[in-house]
């Protein structure tokens, strides 16, 4: 992943120029708001990673851009508060911040954590099967390192058995998931047609597949 882009809610001027001063030296893409309603345009018209997020903005509060963005989003947010409350902790968690951090802070113990949960983000956005690894931050697959190329239909294909690994998937299922759900222009051959194909760029041995097996008379699992 290329530079991590974060967003600072912060009605403070100078604490949140200071906060983007300080991580985009440390090489992130920042972009500052200072109001909920800022906050709120931005994270609904851009792509971000993590948000810095405080509890008391000029235009409304901290857990209400929270709620608001928790409909359509599970980016990670960070809650920087003056209120040292536990229910005020209790009701961030609850909503869904991520962390919670009471002012003042430590900027390092606050990059730290910062640090942990963009970590976990980018682990959480890779499967990883034996010598295989699809990164769906990217939509790339690699195998022992080396990038494999996939339509987006195989890529799509591949990450659907890869997320059901272990579980066995009906043709039927597949075509619905995978084509249009009216079945228009394809058939149960359409799907071992295609992985076949799959298995051929992915596995050793296309023959004798490692990962992608198949139920006869039903449809293929994904095996670990």
């Amino acid at each position: 992943m290329g530079k991590y882009k974060m967003l600072i809610v912060e009605d403070d001027t100078d604490l949140r120029e200071g906060l983007a001063f300080s991580f985009s030296s440390d090489g992130y893409d920042v972009t500052e708001a200072g109001t909920k309603k800022n906050g709120l345009r931005e994270i609904a018209g851009n792509s971000y990673d993590i948000v810095l997020l405080d509890c008391n903005l000029p235009d409304g509060t901290g857990f209400e851009f929270c709620k608001e963005v928790r409909d359509c989003s599970n980016i990670p947010i960070i809650m920087l508060t003056a209120r040292d409350t536990e229910m005020d902790e209790i009701k961030a968690l609850e909503l869904g911040v991520n962390d919670y951090l009471s002012k003042p802070f430590s900027l390092g113990v606050l990059k730290a954590r910062m640090k942990r949960l963009l970590q976990v983000r980018t682990e959480a956005a890779k499967i990883i099967s034996g010598a295989l690894t699809i990164d769906k931050s990217t939509c790339k697959v690699y195998k022992r390192g080396e990038e494999i190329r996939l339509s987006k239909l195989e890529y799509r294909l591949l990450l659907y058995l890869a997320e059901n690994k272990n579980h066995i998937l009906s043709k039927e299922q597949i075509l619905e998931k995978i084509w249009d759900s009216d079945g228009k222009y394809v058939d149960h051959n359409t799907v071992s047609v295609n992985i076949s194909r799959l298995r051929t760029k992915i596995e050793d041995n296309a023959s004798h597949p490692v990962w992608i097996k198949t139920i006869h008379g039903i449809g293929y699992i994904w095996k670990e």
